[in-house]
């Protein structure tokens, strides 16, 4: 009954901890979440709460493939990347993939200088939110500690008179 535990279980060019459970461990995969790792697992017929480790090979096998062709069988709209703009499909981006996608599509802003673009390059907040008060960055400006009033003590209140 004592079933060896995998430590260590490579899915989607990530090592994935195997005594997790699989919902779980998948959600280290960067673009996977913990809702799309439920989705994966409930397509697959996988118990979620099960640990990684203990899946066989074949499994394993059936979970990479799942995760890399997640488009196959997950509606539009629950890829990460729906429509994408080069090839016009709906695809889904994991790991340095997701990374680099992210910057083409800020570098593109940038170079036809939207509104976007033009906040990403000031490195100024892009998505509306106010600027007068947070994101600032570097020294204080326009406030100066001034010398201790002489006298030391407060209270101004010396006597009864």
């Amino acid at each position: 009954m004592s079933q060896e535990v995998r430590q260590i279980v490579r899915i989607g060019d990530t090592d994935l901890d195997g005594y997790k459970p699989v919902a779980y461990a998948l959600t280290k995969i960067r673009g996977i979440g913990i809702s799309t790792a439920y989705a994966i697992c409930r397509y697959l017929g996988i118990n979620p709460s099960i640990r990684l480790g203990q899946l066989d090979d074949e499994t394993v096998r059936k979970l990479d493939w799942a995760v890399r062709n997640l488009n196959q069988f997950a509606p539009g709209w629950f890829v990460n990347r729906p429509k994408d703009p080069e090839t016009g499909r709906n695809i889904h981006l994991l790991g340095a993939d997701l990374v680099l996608a992210a910057k083409k599509d800020i570098d593109l802003m940038k170079k036809l200088r939207s509104w976007k673009g033009i906040r990403h390059n000031l490195g100024l907040k892009v998505r509306g939110q106010r600027t007068r008060t947070t994101g600032r960055l570097g020294l204080t400006v326009g406030v100066t500690k001034g010398k201790a009033a002489p006298g030391g003590g407060g209270g101004g209140g010396g006597g009864s008179k």
